[in-house]
């Protein structure tokens, strides 16, 4: 089964979305048989790549609020945030242009590919989420790229490369186009086998839901006959059986 997730690393939601689908999916019985694909997203593309400001200023500018009602938005999300085991610290937040960290999650995306799983790019997702909002560090600087990229087993020379010649740029330009022609209007947003859309930062037991869900589509229940074969529509499939009307 195959999960594409739609997020942005400069969204504070997206993370805890992250870490209530892995809860869900961390108990769904069949998850060795689960591909999880993140897809770029960016919140505004429009930050220059240095931007002088708090992540208070900013925001209370962009949304046209007051500092107190940004404030009182950041308590509440780092209070949800604390529920999920994350330590938001807002007040140290590093305002970045995100494009960059896309890049190189595209390129551990490309690590990945032959291999078992995604644990490169989860892994690079995860640090540079934990970089942004956790750590207070710039999710646009190169050494802080550098840094989150050999941590996940990327070797230095192969994210300078990638990132000067903009191997990857397409990708995430790919990435948000889609995600435009999916109707996707904010993030997260998850797609499990193209056809279930789940937005925002649903509950774990959602999560579990639509995973079930999905699950059940996709591996219909076959009937088995009286020779051990899987049997035909119009057989006699039922045995000697109790219901709530007796035996």
């Amino acid at each position: 089964m195959n999960i594409d997730i739609w997020s942005d690393i400069a969204c504070p939601w997206c993370y805890i979305g992250k870490r209530r689908f892995e809860k869900a999916l961390a108990d769904f019985p069949h998850k060795d048989q689960v591909t999880v694909t993140w897809h770029s997203f960016q919140l505004d593309p429009s930050l220059p790549e240095h931007y002088d400001g708090t992540e208070l200023d900013y925001l209370s500018k962009r949304k046209g609020m007051r500092p107190d009602q940004v404030s009182q938005m950041f308590d509440h999300v780092a209070q949800v945030a604390a529920g999920e085991g994350l330590a938001y610290d807002f007040g140290s937040v590093v305002v970045a242009n995100s494009f960059p960290g896309h890049e190189l999650i595209h390129l551990a995306k490309a690590a990945d590919a032959g291999t078992a799983g995604n644990s490169t790019a989860d892994a690079v997702k995860e640090a540079l989420l934990s970089a942004h909002f956790e750590r207070g560090l710039d999710i646009g600087s190169r050494e802080v790229l550098l840094a989150v990229g050999t941590a996940a087993g990327l070797a230095e020379a192969q994210i300078t490369e990638a990132l000067d010649a903009g191997t990857y740029r397409d990708a995430v330009r790919a990435d948000i186009r889609q995600a435009k022609m999916l109707g996707i209007q904010g993030v997260p947003f998850f797609v499990i086998d193209d056809k279930y859309g789940v937005s925002g930062a649903q509950s774990a037991e959602l999560f579990a839901r639509a995973l079930e869900t999905a699950w059940r589509e996709s591996n219909p229940l076959v009937m088995v006959g009286a020779d051990g074969h899987p049997a035909d529509d119009d057989g006699d499939l039922t045995g000697e059986v109790c219901g709530p009307d007796g035996c």
